[in-house]
């Protein structure tokens, strides 16, 4: 297979359905979407020009081990997600779990990473009668555009698994090739919905916990509280930063929205820095890649200039009160250099991979594969929820 496929967006998402261990949902998606996991490795200069060589170094593996060590600990039960995985698509291990500390790795050893040239998303959500809205742009380097799929997955263990002691897990996830699920927008079946944008601090931290593994563990969140929780990471805290947008779909009295603001640990503390802002009802949440909140030093570069030129251009429209006009912000491309939709051609370093809208009323989630303003979607999946008599 060719390391580059010039083969244009194409309206195509696949979707498995799995039910197993941690370690056999990972075998079983590494094993059906093996031929995307190595054309994505083949195809991913920030792998195999910047992380790989980095990783061969005696400074570069000891950040490695150092932070495998510390999700081992917290969560084995993903990592043993991910050697499944591995297995399954017969990729070496190391590759997968390095694209899980693509930031903080060069970062920690005073290197440039992918987030400085801009990359990130952009997140809508809506607060209002009868059009309770979350809705997505997933931009990705470009290389992620063909490179991705669902993980519809329904996790059983013996034993509480992992320092939340989990037991089962039953969850829809978009996921980017060889990377565990959680990182992109998802639902699990207590009803909690969220998207993710990625936030580029300035410093740091090995052995910390990857913001990856921080939204895989948040597809096991039972309630607010749950996910607020596992955020803060408490003994241990982000190893990078974040932003998540958020609700729970069988939340009790008003439909409440929320967006936290996370971040390495200040200091001598051993817990993430976390920001929670709540929208209620007539509000609306806009959130792209930078800290509105949290007062903590950000890389800068071309993710920060993007940010600001997408928040600029949310500005340029009403509030949002419907689904309608959350589309037509995330398919906005009136900024020809930043636009929110991002897709100008072949040469595009960072392209909008997918847009999702999650509409909390009518309990589905539309995916789009092209700008939503002048495309269907590709597939409506509705939100299976638990019974709440189970």
């Amino acid at each position: 297979m060719p390391v580059v496929e010039k083969i244009g967006r194409r309206n195509s998402i696949p979707i498995l359905y799995t039910r197993g261990t941690h370690y056999e949902v990972g075998f079983d998606v590494g094993r059906t979407f093996s031929s995307l996991i190595h054309s994505f490795l083949a195809a991913s200069p920030n792998l195999n020009k910047v992380l790989l060589p980095l990783y061969e170094t005696d400074a570069g593996k000891k950040v490695y081990e150092e932070t495998l060590t510390s999700v081992h600990k917290s969560f084995p039960q993903y990592v043993r997600e991910m050697e499944g995985t591995a297995d399954g698509a017969q990729v070496p291990f190391h590759k997968l779990f390095l694209l899980h500390i693509y930031e903080m790795l060069p970062n920690v050893l005073g290197q440039e990473s992918a987030n400085s040239h801009g990359t990130g998303c952009s997140t809508v959500c809506c607060n209002h009668p009868g059009e309770e809205i979350l809705g997505h742009t997933e931009d990705a380097l470009a290389e992620v555009l063909n490179h991705f799929y669902f993980v519809s997955a329904h996790i059983i263990s013996d034993l509480p698994q992992g320092r939340w002691k989990v037991t089962e897990e039953r969850f829809t996830s978009l996921c980017y090739a060889g990377h565990l699920p959680g990182y992109t927008m998802s639902y699990n079946h207590h009803g909690f919905v969220y998207s993710v944008n990625v936030i580029s601090a300035k410093i740091l931290a090995s052995g910390k916990t990857p913001r990856s593994f921080l939204t895989r563990a948040l597809l096991a969140a039972e309630n607010f509280a749950h996910a607020q929780e596992i955020l803060r990471d408490s003994g241990c805290g982000a190893g990078d930063a974040v932003s998540i947008n958020m609700t729970f779909l069988n939340q009790e009295g008003d439909r409440l929205f929320h967006n936290a603001e996370v971040g390495p640990p200040v200091g001598a503390a051993n817990e993430s820095s976390l920001s929670i802002f709540t929208t209620s009802p007539g509000e609306h949440i806009f959130h792209c890649n930078k800290y509105l909140r949290l007062q903590i030093p950000e890389a800068g570069g071309e993710i920060m200039t993007s940010s600001d030129h997408r928040h600029a251009a949310m500005k340029c429209f009403p509030h949002p009160a419907s689904r309608k006009d959350v589309i037509n912000i995330l398919g906005d491309q009136s900024n020809k250099e930043y636009p929110i939709f991002q897709e100008s051609g072949d040469d595009d370093y960072v392209k909008t991979v997918a847009v999702g809208i999650f509409d909390c009323v009518r309990q589905t989630w539309s995916i789009y594969a092209d700008n939503p303003k002048t495309n269907e979607p590709v597939v409506v999946l509705p939100l299976q929820l638990k019974s709440p008599s189970k």
